[in-house]
């Protein structure tokens, strides 16, 4: 008995539809599945050492304890490091605060004589935009907030989920038939390989771009050099947007505390620069081949990580797209949908592409 096959706009549709659930399910259950999630990299990253502690015959309990200790100190040492930095910027706030008014001072002056606006205009303008960045303030007060919350989740759901690892991926495999047992271990076995892959590199690539940032700005002789340089190494892990706010952040505080406004544009070269070289040579080579997502993609899945899950969205956009990405090209009928996301959409031989979806419109159907 052949299984009847279904229409294009019925296969497209339910496509979509799947899409908005998943889309409704991260925004209402954002507070309970982005600590998971990133329990579950964190799990992801951590198997190939609690493997090797058990293989030293320690029981599993204790390797997992271990292998999350270790992890903890680590993240907690980072944390440490940019705390010293932050609060050696924060107690010279007071002076760039003074610098910012000098600034805007200046600046109102320069439209009052170039469009003819009034102080009292301009005030009010600046007031209004007062009042509505203090709920994007508190906006971002409550997504630190919920950071901290999962944060203190994020050992537990780790704990437990190397713990049942086994029975999970029994799990996984027990729900799809048996004819596609190795086409499903293969897609764990890969996910967790491009998951690895790819946050190990994102760590090795963040402290390159950290490492250079920071050479570039001492050449400048800008202050808070070691603070700018790792702010904008992290925010860089936002792929495009990341630097766009990095450089904002960067040239304002440079504005604010050097005397030569060159200073500023050296900066901007500096952070521009390092983006191009990690684009086109440190994310190629670090972070390996594994992820190869095109740039519209990584863009849009960052905007709807962002507003369906605030920052830490952002951040799990690209592990999550890579996951769908091997998924997509494991799926015969979700193929085409795994080369939307790669980037070898781009090539130049459109025709091998339409021959493969072709050949894939005329796979014979599946029988029962």
């Amino acid at each position: 008995m052949e299984l009847p096959i279904r229409p294009f706009y019925y296969r497209f549709s339910m496509i979509l539809l799947m899409l908005l659930l998943v889309a409704i399910t991260l925004y209402f259950g954002s507070d309970i599945i982005i600590p998971f999630a990133f329990a579950a990299i964190l799990a992801i990253l951590l198997v190939p050492l609690n493997n090797f502690l058990e293989r030293k015959r320690i029981s599993r309990p204790t390797a997992i304890s271990i292998s999350l200790a270790i992890s903890f100190l680590f993240i907690f040492g980072i944390i440490y490091f940019l705390s010293i930095q932050i609060l050696a910027f924060i107690d010279d706030i007071p002076v760039i605060k003074e610098r910012i008014n000098e600034l805007i001072y200046s600046l109102q002056r320069w439209l009052h004589q170039r469009f003819g606006l009034s102080m009292r205009e301009q005030t009010d303008y600046i007031n209004t935009a007062k009042n509505s960045g203090s709920g994007i303030l508190g906006s971002t007060f409550l997504s630190i907030t919920d950071i901290l919350l999962g944060i203190t989740l994020l050992p537990i759901y780790s704990f437990l989920i190397l713990y049942y690892r086994d029975m999970l991926k029994k799990f996984i495999i027990a729900i799809f038939k048996d004819s596609n047992r190795e086409k499903v271990e293969d897609v764990l076995r890969e996910s967790r390989g491009v998951v690895q892959n790819y946050m190990v590199g994102l760590l090795f690539e963040m402290g390159i771009v950290a490492v250079i940032n920071f050479t570039g700005f001492a050449i400048i002789g800008i202050e808070y050099a070691v603070f700018l340089a790792v702010f904008a190494a992290i925010l860089n892990l936002i792929p495009y947007i990341g630097m766009l706010i990095a450089s904002i952040f960067c040239c304002i505080v440079t504005l604010t505390t050097s005397d030569n406004t060159s200073d500023a544009i050296w900066t901007l070269l500096v952070l521009w620069v390092v983006q191009f070289l990690d684009n086109n040579i440190i994310m190629p080579r670090v972070v390996g081949s594994k992820v190869k997502i095109n740039a519209m993609i990584t863009i849009l899945g960052v905007l709807i990580g962002g507003a369906l899950c605030g920052i830490p969205g952002m951040f799990l956009s690209i592990p999550g797209i890579a996951i769908l990405k091997v998924i997509f090209e494991r799926v015969d009928d979700l193929k085409p949908w795994g080369m939307l996301l790669s980037d070898d959409i781009t090539s130049n031989q459109p025709g091998k592409i339409y021959s493969r979806v072709t050949r894939l419109r005329k796979k014979p159907p599946l029988k029962s």
